[in-house]
């Protein structure tokens, strides 16, 4: 009985020991090898260094820039900790988010110096899925110019500028919006106006 028992466990025990090294260390470690050698900024995290070398960000991950100064990411329920990434949950008919929707859009017309009744980028006053969305529309950005060009002492149309330069094209040239990556434009805004690293 015994010998039968484990004769019959043994394969199994054997597959457990051969699956577990395959695909929990040789196959995870080929594809960290690959991605390494294919793609080594992605396999990386997308960080982003400063000419120290040392590591500002990720191009995946976004911050919370506050400072008028700087372009302003699109809200976020996690405060942009990644410890915490996730939404706020709020269906479309919560009241609590439609009062959130209203003060936010009021606080960036305000921020911007925006009329009290201009249309504001959706992507302004909402949160992503993960609360840690890296970018924002061209049209957030753009809306956000005169307030960052007048923080900086500089005329609006050269923040446009590097605005437009920074802005990546829609998907395939037809889907999506075009969007800005909110901590590359920020460091090229340092770059290019001299006003300290964020």
């Amino acid at each position: 009985m015994g010998r039968l028992l484990v004769r019959q466990f043994r394969p199994a025990l054997v597959f457990v020991v051969v699956m577990t090294i395959g695909l929990g260390l040789i196959y995870p470690r080929g594809v960290t090898a690959v991605a390494r050698l294919l793609f080594p900024a992605q396999a990386e995290g997308s960080l982003v260094r400063d000419d120290a070398g040392v590591v500002r960000g990720s191009r995946l991950i976004g911050q919370a820039f506050r400072d008028p100064r700087y372009f302003h990411p699109r809200p976020s329920a996690a405060d942009y900790d990644p410890r915490f990434s996730g939404a706020s949950n709020l269906g479309p008919t919560s009241a609590t988010l439609l009062t959130s929707l209203r003060e936010r859009a009021e606080a960036y017309r305000q921020e911007n110096g925006l009329p009290p009744d201009a249309p504001v980028p959706i992507d302004a006053i909402t949160a992503s899925g993960s609360g840690l969305d890296p970018d924002i529309s061209l049209a957030n950005a753009l809306l956000q110019a005169k307030r960052v060009a007048q923080a900086r002492g500089v005329s609006e149309q050269r923040v446009r500028d590097l605005v437009e330069r920074f802005a990546r094209p829609r998907w395939f040239g037809l889907f999506g919006e075009r969007q800005v990556n909110v901590l590359e434009l920020n460091r090229a805004l340092d770059a290019e106006f001299g006003h300290g690293t964020p």
